[in-house]
């Protein structure tokens, strides 16, 4: 054969193509200038040397034959040794993927990965979709596929460095190399954390639905997948409102992805879920509670919570062995035998470092709800942070301000303010007026240096900006000012936390220094080396002279109190009441000795009466500080006795508000005595002869009134007598706020006919609106319930013949005799409204907000209940005069009375609340009744 036959070959067809491809890039590469090319030929070596760097990493990472197995973690008391609890009880239980119906698997692909069988470990697409759906639309969509997941959770240790998400990746691609997608989602699935101590979903559907797996419904299945992302706050026990949007969210995500029907997150009920497992508190008692605030720090700091309960960490906490012993011994003693809707919250911080030095949040273990982190009405432990802002102002603690009561402030819309006890003070130090407890110099404060310079105090000191997406210390939406801070801030009626009230006490007890509250001193792995260790860092956010200030003020309230024995200390109580009563619904002590800050708070799971064994009200200064001061004993017991710093008289002794006393007031500075009392206005001497006889004589009484007192009507039945008095009672009034109690009977009505109860939505907005009186939620209900019509026909039910529904629903126009038939059908069997009904309205008017108990209460006297609803409106057809309205009910042993007095054309607010007050009172004073 010829050489050149024997050599021939035919050409390989992919190499021929290349090189026809590549011809004409290569002629126009060679048209480039020549720095062009080399700049080109530059960025190509660099991009090859990247991937080949890449290459080479993934190669030299080795993945594990095993995943190491979870390890428990211990948690230590502060000297390291002494060990507080045990992280790591496990359930699991492996199944394989063909029990998990697919469209439970789908929930999860949804949820965490959606383009799980089409990339190869690491998701381009999946993550330019989740940087874009969290930075455009907020939804939360993670990055990391479940490759990635799976490669974290079962292969990575402890380790925090910058490599650790090459080193994930890395180790993704590997995954994907040795194990198909199905066994990939498999162990996946196998392994994942739930919450409730449940890995994997076999136990997780136990857990939450007290099934297998594989008789999960892909609805449920949704569920499951929602906790992945936060298994705490995920479980529907928990935070059942971040639950529902994120499975929401999910059932959307199967819509756009074809695999369920389009709208189905809006018509799918959403399943049902076990409130609560066998497995759900591996850590009972307070200590549970602690550590959940102790994952909770740690992942904030890069802790996955799996890795915290499965990675074998030493976590030395700042918690001390002996306070915090005392304080579950000294809250168990106190509560020994008590009312079990008592709840008790404490916590002490040691002020130089910020470290939790005890903590009691609860008693039900771990995954239940933290009193210690539940935000409510601060009362009167708010009071000091005025006398700080104050002091900021150059105000001193030594300035006299108007401590009468009670007394009309601008920021209050109107609303008298009164001081506990109806106490008056009217030349009142300011010193005086903490000890007392005093509301109107304080607020007088707050509306001197402005309510938002005490807020941003707060906010130095230790209270955050939001609580969730709500703003704190601020009015919310259907209250006066919403989105403003007003002056009430000065008597606390916005909610904190006790923890977070806690820091600011330690801040003012470290003498103005801020140090962040925290849990954790140290981590360290499974090998003994230190992953974690908290750094303190002190910022000065308060004179120091002005925090000595304010301890030596509350260390007067401590001599006023009862003293710690062998201990200086400085405290604030404080008491918010409930509604028209002497009841209080959260009571506070809050305060500090040298080296320990402390808060106490004692309530109720929602906002009741708080009362003794024994029936007592509790107040701040009762079981509160009775804690306070018994831990303060205990806690501190042994260590050497340390001053207080004296006080650095920071600031000028002003005047302050005293132009606005009157010259009949008595002038004797710091002079605290007595006002009137709750039935004061009533003069029972008045009440002689028969029926007819004061009847004769309360209407003359009432026709001379009102030759001052201007236009007004009232009605009254006595349920004990059968009495009745009218005072022009068939006259047109509108009604303001007072018709509020008929569209709640309007909304009851319509339930009952349909068979249903009312909403856990409806009920929240029947709340607000007769307890708080809000427009807002007034005005969703009249909407519920059809408007004018809705109320109208409620109207007729009711007997109302005399009351005309108007579209703002404020202008409807009644008489006081159909007022008062509106209370007698709140107490009359044969009423339409049945017994539930009835008990549910007469319970919101007993617990109107403190600001609204005027009005029919100043005819009741102390031991009796009031239940009311009044309105007040300010007419522009009126040149701007007042509509001041009050209807409601007095019972005690001995007295059932429905009393409405309805009357317009006052000057303002106040002078109209006098007037009705007056004139109730002047029916029991004639009646005597």
């Amino acid at each position: 054969m010829p050489r050149s036959q024997a050599q021939h070959r035919e050409p390989n067809p992919v190499i021929v193509t290349l090189r026809r491809g590549l011809r004409w890039p290569v002629a126009w590469f060679r048209r480039w200038p020549r720095w062009s090319r080399r700049a080109a030929a530059i960025v190509v070596a660099l991009q090859l040397a990247l991937v080949v760097a890449a290459a080479g990493y993934v190669w030299s990472v080795d993945l594990p034959s095993d995943p190491v197995p979870p390890q428990a973690s211990v948690l230590y008391y502060r000297d390291g040794r002494t060990v507080l609890a045990r992280i790591g009880a496990t359930d699991r239980t492996d199944v394989p993927l063909t029990r998990v119906p697919l469209g439970v698997r789908r929930t999860f692909l949804a949820a965490e990965d959606r383009d799980f069988y089409e990339h190869h470990g690491v998701s381009a697409r999946g993550l330019a979709r989740a940087l874009w759906s969290n930075v455009v639309r907020d939804s939360g969509e993670g990055a990391s596929t479940i490759t990635q997941q799976y490669a974290r959770n079962a292969y990575l240790t402890q380790e925090r460095t910058v490599g650790r998400k090459a080193k994930e990746a890395a180790l993704a691609l590997k995954v994907e190399h040795r194990f198909t997608k199905d066994e990939i989602l498999e162990r996946y699935l196998n392994t994942i954390y739930f919450g409730r101590s449940a890995y994997g979903i076999e136990a997780a559907s136990h857990a939450f639905f007290g099934v297998s797996v594989d008789h999960l419904t892909t609805y449920q299945g949704a569920v499951l997948a929602a906790m992945v992302k936060d298994p705490t706050r995920g479980d529907p026990a928990v935070d059942p409102g971040w639950t529902l949007d994120r499975w929401k969210w999910i059932i959307r995500a199967m819509s756009d992805a074809g695999w369920l029907p389009v709208g189905a997150a809006d018509r799918t009920p959403y399943p049902e879920v076990a409130k609560e497992s066998v497995t759900a508190s591996t850590i009972g008692g307070p200590l549970g509670l602690i550590t959940d605030r102790v994952e909770d720090e740690l992942v904030a700091a890069g802790y996955s919570r799996q890795q915290i309960r499965t990675g074998g960490l030493s976590i030395t906490t700042t918690l001390d062995a002996g306070a915090q012993q005392t304080a579950i011994t000294t809250i168990g003693k106190a509560l020994a035998g008590q009312p079990e809707t008592l709840r008790t919250a404490l916590v002490a911080i040691d002020p130089r470092d910020g470290g939790v030095r005890a903590y009691y949040g609860g008693d039900r273990g771990r995954g239940y709800y933290d009193d210690a982190l539940a935000a409510r009405p601060a009362a009167s432990t708010f009071k000091p942070l005025v006398l700080a802002a104050a002091e900021e102002h150059d105000i001193s603690f030594r300035s006299y301000y108007n401590g009468t009561s009670p007394r009309v402030f601008a920021d209050r819309g109107g609303a008298p303010l009164y001081n506990v006890g109806n106490l008056q003070c009217p030349v009142c130090p300011l010193d005086t007026a903490m000890v007392y407890s005093l509301n109107t110099p304080f607020y007088a404060v707050a509306e001197q240096i402005g309510a938002k310079s005490i807020r941003d105090l707060a906010l130095r000191l230790g209270v955050p900006d939001k609580y969730g997406d709500q703003t704190t210390m601020v009015d919310l939406k259907g209250e006066l000012s919403p989105g403003r801070t007003r002056s009430d801030i000065a008597i606390g009626r916005y909610p904190v936390k006790p923890a977070d009230l806690a820091g600011v006490y330690a801040t003012l007890a470290n003498g103005g220094g801020h140090a962040k509250r925290h849990f954790v001193v140290s981590v360290t792995g499974a090998g003994g080396t230190v992953l974690h260790r908290h750094k303190v860092v002190t910022t000065r956010v308060l004179d120091s002279g002005v925090a000595a200030d304010v301890g030596a003020v509350l260390s007067q309230v401590v001599e006023h109190h009862g003293r710690v024995p062998g201990i200086q200390a400085a405290a604030k109580t404080g008491s918010q009441q409930f509604g028209d009563t002497v009841d209080s619904s959260d009571a506070w002590t809050a305060g500090w000795a040298p080296g320990l800050a402390v808060v106490t708070w004692v309530g109720r799971d929602k906002p009741g009466p708080i009362r003794t064994k024994d029936g007592k009200a509790i107040n701040g200064e009762g079981m509160p500080y009775d804690i306070f001061r018994n831990f303060l004993s205990g806690a501190l017991k042994g260590r050497p006795a340390a001053a207080l710093p004296r006080a650095a008289e920071v600031g000028q002794p002003q005047k302050g508000d005293l132009e606005t006393l009157g010259g009949d007031v008595a002038m004797v500075p710091g002079k605290v005595f007595p006002g009137p009392q709750k039935g004061d206005l009533v003069d029972k001497s008045l009440a002689k002869g028969g029926w007819n006889e004061r009847v004769s004589r309360l209407t003359s009484a009432l026709d001379e009134y009102a030759n001052t007192a201007g236009d007004f009507s009232v009605s009254l039945v006595d349920k004990k007598t059968g009495h009745r008095y009218d005072y022009h009672g068939d006259r047109e009034f509108e009604t303001a706020s007072v018709v509020k109690v008929e569209l709640l009977a309007a909304l009851l009505l319509q339930a009952q006919d349909t068979g249903r109860t009312l909403t856990s939505a409806e009920r929240e907005r029947a709340r607000k609106m007769i307890v708080a009186s809000d427009n807002d939620a007034a005005v969703q209900i009249y909407d519920a319930i059809g408007g004018v019509n809705g109320l109208r026909a409620a109207l007729q039910r009711l007997g109302l013949d005399d009351t005309d529904p108007a579209a703002n629903f404020g202008l409807t126009t009644t008489t006081a005799k159909d007022q008062t038939r509106m209370v007698t059908a709140l107490t009359a069997t044969g009423s339409p409204l049945n017994s539930k009904s009835r008990e549910l309205i007469l319970q919101l008017m007993s617990s109107v907000n403190a600001d609204q108990t005027w009005g029919v209460s100043a005819a009741s006297f102390a031991g009796e209940q009031t239940a009311q609803k009044n309105g007040w409106l300010s007419r522009s057809t009126e040149q701007g005069r007042w509509i001041v309205n009050t209807t409601g009910r007095v019972s005690g042993e001995k007295t059932d009375v429905a009393l409405s007095v309805l009357s317009h054309g006052h000057k303002d607010q106040q002078a109209g609340i006098e007037v009705v007050e007056q004139i109730a009172a002047l029916t029991r004073s004639y009646l005597g009744w």
